[in-house]
């Protein structure tokens, strides 16, 4: 059979299976020029390729286009743009490879969800302000900024396309009677004088992008591109429904006369308090009509223990090894946290709902902490940040106690196991529980060195690099049992809350050839093997729910889930829900059936396990996600920058989110993200601002 003419890897394909070393995986735009496919590179990372149309690819005049765009691109590389990775100009396809950034375009967005709000909008024109300074300070001029070139990531615009850009002291010059660029968002000396066009056509470009961004048209408006030209030369541009704060530098920027624009750099300084602070924000739509389905009871919590006296001895901590510590905990909340502890800086007016759980934010530490991580048990949230571990009153964010720890960085929020909190499971050295009414220590002990601990029940499982656990009574600090798990060599230990009965702490050990997983289950008070089973592939548990444990399988190297298995003890039946498309190192949460995954690059993903389907699938623009957690009604994640995004349950919908919490590193990813935690019909978060917030859960595009 002849080959197909669109597809391969020649000159003539249409359709490639590679570009260089980067195998073409799906088609994310085309434009005239080219197609722009998602791709991975041997090592898996995942990339843009540009690859020209197939009849471009032998224009002498279009191969010196392209060589440009590939080199105006590389000087721009920077925070404000998409850096290239590789690229091959003079190939038989020329093709270029840049970060694939997730998000939608500025076009998708308003297309969406309509105008931007006013703080929206001022965030964007000052990000965008920074990303033209930088462009304009190598020498480059963009000369087709407009809305689809625009990248709305979660950490800021991402300008795009530099295919008709020109440096200053570029040789290629336009030629007579060709007109390069989109009208509406041309500036006049680009019709005048194409030869011209410098730095101050961005600005220009920008103003007409920003009419856009605020009201879902131009300042010059016509179905007519010749009738555009005119306007954009001739008449003045119109700003109705332009925010008045921003109308004014709007106008400024739409100056017929390049010298009349501001600079980028003027810009900023008008934008400065709006620079500062801008997100993306997922760009929401305006709320829809309140939901009237009933609030969620409040959840049942046990009693707070009655004081008890202290039993202290010498005390040892040592960081836990990131490898060690592993271990997944459904319903808890994990937060990176970085500084010292202060006292509450601010408490907001609290709205109190019946049941003790009200809307409130709180600030405990300094900016520079990270995010609290926080759990809720015996009626109280449990939050932690370097060097302090807090209770808070979940009816208006007061502070109940407060105990200082040893300050590093944490991983894990305190937990309630034996009646006590348990403060620092995610460090090693000598274990201590406090009083969850008063903060004050019930028990501490020295132990043998050990190099994991888990809270399972009411025991702390504490596990040697010999391969031996040790059971210890979270209650008392007493050892209760000691001993090996059989088939397990060094046993770190995963458990889930809303298991029935008494909960189960599982192993799991990968075969020598990768191909099944030996999953354990243990009995926490004895050390006794409940079921052990042999299943296929590389598994880790997530999640346990009616009697069944949740597992995603992937691959060992970069943790892409392929699949999500269901595995039920009691039958011995295995249920295998293979997606259509692998999840990028994916963080998992169990909500009866259903399971949702975050993946890096800010897929969210619903897998019904009883229909046996992906449910659906939502690219929420942020970098990562925490892990998701579900009240049956709406999915609650965690993103980088402090908001919490509310999705439908059932349909996938984006419904609200909160407002961005930054903190003084700002700039930094944080290797882990802090689930929501649910409690009485409301969900509470951290930030990076060192913020602890509760919102009502029943309707979050109220938020």
């Amino acid at each position: 059979m002849a080959p197909q003419r669109n597809a391969g890897t020649d000159a003539e394909a249409e359709l490639p299976e590679y570009a260089g070393h980067y195998r073409l995986e799906s088609c994310l735009g085309s434009g005239g020029m080219g197609v722009v496919h998602l791709a991975r590179s041997t090592s898996g990372m995942r990339v843009a390729v540009k690859v020209v149309h197939a009849r471009y690819a032998m224009d002498p005049e279009f191969r010196g286009r392209f060589r440009q765009e590939v080199a105006a691109a590389r000087r721009v590389s920077g925070a404000f743009t998409a850096p290239v990775v590789d690229a091959d100009p003079d190939g038989g396809r020329p093709w270029m490879a840049t970060l694939y950034i997730p998000g939608p375009t500025l076009s998708e967005q308003v297309k969406r969800n309509g105008p931007m709000d006013p703080d929206q909008a001022r965030r964007l024109m000052a990000g965008l302000a920074e990303a033209l300074r930088d462009i304009h300070r190598v020498g480059v001029v963009h000369r087709d900024l407009k809305p689809s070139n625009v990248l709305l990531a979660e950490d800021g615009p991402k300008v795009i396309d530099f295919g008709i850009s020109r440096p200053k002291d570029s040789e290629l010059r336009t030629e007579t009677g060709k007109l390069i660029g989109t009208p509406p968002f041309m500036a006049p000396e680009q019709f005048r004088r194409p030869r011209e066009v410098g730095p101050a056509a961005d600005v220009f470009a920008l103003g007409s992008l920003m009419v856009h961004a605020a009201t879902g048209r131009g300042p010059f408006d016509s179905d007519s591109p010749y009738v555009v030209a005119y306007q954009v030369v001739h008449d003045e541009p119109d700003l109705t429904g332009v925010p008045e704060t921003l109308a004014p530098l709007v106008l400024r920027c739409l100056a017929k006369e390049p010298e009349d624009r501001p600079t980028p750099d003027e810009l900023m300084r008008q934008l400065r308090s709006a620079a500062a602070a801008y997100d993306t924000q997922v760009f929401v739509p305006a709320p829809p009509a309140r939901d009237t389905r009933e609030e969620d009871a409040p959840e049942p919590v046990a009693d707070a223990p009655e004081e008890r006296p202290a039993r202290r001895l010498g005390r040892r901590t040592v960081l836990v090894a990131g490898a060690l510590c592993l271990a997944v905990t459904g319903g808890l909340t994990s937060f990176q946290l970085v500084g010292g502890a202060e006292p509450a800086r601010k408490t907001t007016a609290a709205q109190s709902a019946p049941g003790g759980f009200g809307v409130w934010e709180t600030v405990h530490g300094s900016e520079g902490g990270g995010m609290p991580h926080c759990s809720y048990g015996a009626r109280r949230l449990l939050c932690a940040r370097p060097g302090l571990v807090f209770a808070l009153d979940p009816a208006d964010g007061g502070t109940l106690w407060r105990h200082d720890v040893a300050g590093a960085a944490r991983s894990e929020p305190p937990v309630v196991s034996g009646g006590l909190v348990q403060p620092s499971l995610d460090r090693i050295g000598d274990l201590e529980a406090l009083d969850p009414a008063t903060g004050k220590p019930v028990w501490q002990e020295e132990m043998p060195e050990y190099d994991g601990v888990r809270a399972v029940g009411d025991m702390l499982l504490l596990t040697r690099s010999d391969g031996t656990v040790t059971g210890v009574d979270s209650a008392s600090g007493e050892t209760r049992w000691s001993g090996r798990i059989p088939g397990q060599a060094v046993p770190y230990f995963s458990s889930f809350t809303g298991e029935p009965g008494e909960p189960s702490a599982y192993a799991t050990s990968l075969s020598g050839d990768g191909n099944s997983t030996r999953v354990t289950a243990v009995d926490p008070a004895t050390g006794d093997v409940r079921w052990d089973a042999e299943l296929e592939g590389s598994l880790t548990p997530v999640g346990a729910a009616d009697g069944s444990v949740y597992l995603l399988a992937g691959g060992v190297v970069y943790g892409d889930v392929k699949a999500v298995v269901r595995y039920t003890p009691g039958t011995g039946a295995t249920r295998r829900v293979t997606l259509p498309v692998p999840v990028a190192q994916a963080e998992a949460g169990v909500c009866g059936d259903t399971v949702h995954l975050m993946g890096a690059g800010g897929s969210l993903v619903s897998v019904d396990m009883a229909a046996g389907r992906q449910r659906w699938r939502l690219e929420t623009g942020v970098s990562q996600g925490s892990v998701p957690v579900c009240d049956g009604r709406y999915v609650y994640v965690t993103a980088p920058d402090g908001r919490l995004l509310g999705v439908d349950a059932r349909t996938g919908k984006l419904l609200g989110q909160t407002r961005p919490r930054l903190g003084a590193d700002s700039d930094r990813v944080p290797a882990a993200l802090p689930a929501p935690v649910l409690a009485g019909g409301h969900v509470y978060a951290g930030a990076p601002d060192g913020t602890v917030f509760g919102v009502a859960g029943r309707d979050p595009a109220a938020w």
